[in-house]
C-alpha cells in the first residue's frame, strides 16, 4: 500500500499501521525490561548472640603517679667540714647505716672542755656541801649566825646549779659530736650527694642528699567533680553498687601492662577540691617490699570492688553510629532486621555496657551487618566470643566515693572510699 498517493489516505489510512508499531514498541521494550531487571537479593549472613543480663564487676582506672611514703632531705646538723661520702649514691640504705662523716675533731675538743667545767663545778658544789655541813650545827648551838647558815646553805644550792648546767652543756657538746656521724633515719634508697667531700658545710648547704623509704609507696590520683557526680547518678539509679564501706582494693599496673602483685588500700582523700584543676587528690598506700615500685612513677590505678547488676554488655563492633544515635541490629523470629536505638555507657574490654535499649532475651547481630537494612531478611549463626574477649579484665565501671579525686583512664572513675 503507498500512503503517499493521496493525501486524505494518508491521513486516515495509515493509522492502523502507526498503531502496530507503538504497540511492537512497547512490547519490545516490556520485554527488554524484565529480561535484565536483577534478581532478588539473596538473605544476608548474620553472627547472632542473645542478650543475657548478668552482675558484671567493674574497676575504675585512673592515671596515678607514685610517691614515697617517707621522703627524708638529710642534713647536717652543725657546721664543719665534710670528711667523707660513706654510702654508694642510688643504693638502698638501711635505717641506722652510716651515710657522711663530718669533721669530729673540733667537736671533740668542746666534749673535753665541757668534761672540765663539770668537774670544776662538782668540786666547788663538794667544798660548798663540807661547808654547810660545817656551819650548820654551830648555828644550832648558836655559835653563827643564821646569816651564816644561809649563805653556806645558798653557795651549795648555786653550786649545785652550776654542776646542772654543766652537765647540760656536756650533753650538748657530745651531742653535737655525734651529729658529726650522719645516719639515715629511714630505710630506702638513697639519691646523690649535693655536697662533695672537704667542703664546710653551714646554714646555706646543709642538705647532703634525700633517702626515700620504698615501702610502703603511696599511689596518688584526681578526681574531677563531674566524674564524681556521674557515679553518684549511676549509683542512684542503681546501674552502680559499691562495695561495702566503700573499702576498696587498689592494683596498680604498671607501664608495661603488667599488674603489680601486691594490693593496697585508699589511705587518705583529700576533703576539698583544687582550685585550680577542679579535682581532688586520692592516696592509696601499697606494700613494696620488693623494691620494683620507685617515687615519681607513672602506673594505672585499678579500684576494684564495685559491680554493675542485671549488666547488658554487647561486642563494641555490634553497636552502630547513626544520625540520631547509637543502634544495633535486632533480629526478630522470623528472621528480620530491625534498627534498635540504645544508650550505651562504659568500656569493659571488647564490650560495650547498654544502658537502655535492650532486654533480656533481645537478638542482636554481631558480624556481617555491614549491608543490613531494616526489614532485611538474614540468615543467622551464634555468636562466639573470642578469648580474648572472655578473658578481658574489667576496666570501665568505676566505683564511686564521697570526697576524693582521680583521673580517669580508660574507665569512667569511681569514688574511692573514705580514708580511715
Amino acid at each position: 500500500m503507498n500512503c503517499n498517493s493521496d493525501s486524505e489516505f494518508r491521513a486516515f489510512g495509515c493509522l492502523p499501521l502507526v498503531f502496530l508499531l507503538s504497540a511492537l514498541a512497547l512490547y519490545l521494550a516490556g520485554c527488554s525490561k524484565s529480561d535484565n531487571a536483577p534478581p532478588p537479593r539473596p538473605p544476608l549472613q548474620v553472627t547472632v548472640m542473645k542478650v543475657a543480663p548478668a552482675d558484671v564487676p567493674v574497676d575504675a582506672v585512673y592515671i596515678a603517679q607514685t610517691q614515697s611514703s617517707q621522703a627524708v632531705n638529710i642534713q647536717a646538723r652543725v657546721s664543719g667540714f665534710l670528711d667523707k661520702r660513706v654510702y654508694v649514691e642510688g643504693s638502698a640504705v638501711k635505717a641506722g647505716d652510716v651515710l657522711f662523716r663530718m669533721d669530729p675533731k673540733p667537736f671533740q675538743a668542746q666534749v673535753d672542755d665541757a668534761k672540765a667545767a663539770l668537774q670544776l663545778q662538782q668540786a666547788a658544789m663538794e667544798t660548798a656541801k663540807a661547808n654547810l655541813a660545817r656551819v650548820k650545827p654551830l648555828t644550832e648551838l648558836e655559835a653563827l649566825s643564821q646569816k651564816d647558815l644561809d649563805n653556806a646553805q645558798g653557795q651549795y644550792q648555786q653550786s649545785a646549779a652550776a654542776v646542772e648546767q654543766a652537765k647540760a652543756q656536756l650533753r650538748t657538746a657530745q651531742l653535737n659530736l655525734s651529729y658529726t656521724t650522719i645516719t639515715s633515719p629511714v630505710s630506702g634508697v638513697t639519691s646523690f650527694a649535693v655536697v662533695p667531700e672537704g667542703t664546710f658545710v653551714g646554714s646555706a648547704n646543709s642538705q647532703l642528699t634525700t633517702v626515700s623509704a620504698l615501702t610502703p609507696m603511696w599511689a596518688n590520683f584526681s578526681l574531677s567533680e563531674a566524674q564524681l557526680e556521674r557515679i553518684h547518678r549511676e549509683v542512684e539509679k542503681g546501674l552502680l553498687i559499691l562495695p561495702p564501706n566503700r573499702s576498696f582494693e587498689v592494683q596498680l599496673e604498671l607501664v608495661d601492662g603488667t599488674m603489680y602483685p601486691h594490693k593496697g588500700r585508699i589511705t587518705f582523700a583529700d576533703p576539698s577540691y583544687n582550685s585550680q584543676t577542679g579535682t581532688f587528690l586520692i592516696r592509696a598506700s601499697v606494700d613494696n617490699p620488693d623494691g620494683v615500685l620507685r617515687p615519681n612513677q607513672y602506673v594505672r590505678a585499678h579500684l576494684i570492688g564495685a559491680r554493675r547488676p542485671n549488666a547488658i554488655m554487647v561486642p563494641q563492633r555490634a553497636v552502630q553510629q547513626g544520625a540520631k544515635g547509637h543502634f544495633v541490629w535486632v533480629i526478630s523470629a522470623d528472621k528480620k532486621a530491625e534498627a534498635r536505638p540504645v544508650e550505651v555507657g562504659d568500656w569493659h574490654g571488647d564490650d560495650w555496657f547498654i544502658n537502655e535499649g535492650l532486654v533480656s532475651g533481645d537478638q542482636i547481630a554481631v558480624d556481617g551487618t555491614l549491608r543490613v537494612v531494616p526489614g532485611a531478611t538474614v540468615i543467622v549463626t551464634p555468636y562466639v566470643a573470642t578469648p580474648a574477649r572472655t578473658a578481658a579484665p574489667a576496666t570501665t565501671a568505676p566505683p564511686a566515693a564521697a570526697s576524693q579525686p582521680g583521673n580517669a583512664g580508660t574507665a569512667q572513675p569511681a569514688p574511692p572510699p573514705a580514708a580511715k
